[in-house]
């Protein structure tokens, strides 16, 4: 989740006849790990979750160059920028470097422009996805720019992003099931019940520092 979600890379390599497998297996099998555990640090609010994140996103450039998907290495991109920018807030957003910035809930107006941002943001996407060649654009798209959102909220530390991320994974278990790609679905599967549990450390701490 700290990462952008495999569904564009996935369908685009299944339209071209590249299967995701192919490509550097020890790289792949770094992303698989390396993105489990950025989830999984996520959740605890350890903020190692960042410098991992930002190594996935970097080979996950990689890999997205080496099979030729400029669009999902340009999306795996803004993923080093806003695992940098996480990293930074987590330490200095408080204001102060020795204070643990603390779990809140979303601001209304936050909610508003992320909504928009997500509209437009389809909106733009999905033809790209279309030219690539994916079989399914709009729910490609989507899943995408709801991520950016999603990742956003979470460098942000804003409860609700463990939300967002819920949505993303149902929709990308739907969007594996539908192309068969079963391996894709067991990860995201997973990844839905660590958004469940994310939210509940999160709303639990959250609760505990305002008693």
């Amino acid at each position: 989740m700290c990462c952008f979600p495999a569904a564009t890379a996935a369908s685009c390599a299944q339209s071209y006849g590249v299967h995701p497998l192919e490509a550097n297996q020890i790289l792949e099998a770094f992303a698989l790990i390396s993105g489990l555990l950025c989830v999984w640090l996520l959740a605890r609010q350890n903020i190692l979750t960042f410098p991992l994140g930002i190594a996935y996103a970097l080979v996950s450039v990689y890999l997205m160059l080496e099979q030729q998907l400029l669009a999902s290495a340009l999306i795996s991109v803004y993923y080093i920028v806003a695992n940098a920018y996480g990293w930074w807030y987590w330490t200095r957003g408080s204001g102060d470097a020795q204070e643990v910035l603390p779990v809140s809930r979303t601001p209304t107006v936050a909610w508003w422009v992320l909504g928009g941002l997500v509209v437009v943001g389809t909106t733009m996407l999905t033809p790209v996805m279309v030219s690539m060649g994916a079989e399914l654009a709009l729910w490609d798209s989507f899943a995408n720019v709801l991520s950016f959102a999603a990742m956003w909220m979470a460098a942000r530390k804003y409860l609700e992003n463990w939300v967002v991320w819920f949505v993303v994974d149902v929709i990308l278990c739907v969007v594996y099931y539908q192309q068969g790609l079963y391996g894709y679905l067991l990860l995201y599967a997973v990844y839905l019940v660590m958004a469940v549990l994310g939210w509940r450390t999160w709303r639990a701490s959250m609760v505990e520092a305002r008693a």
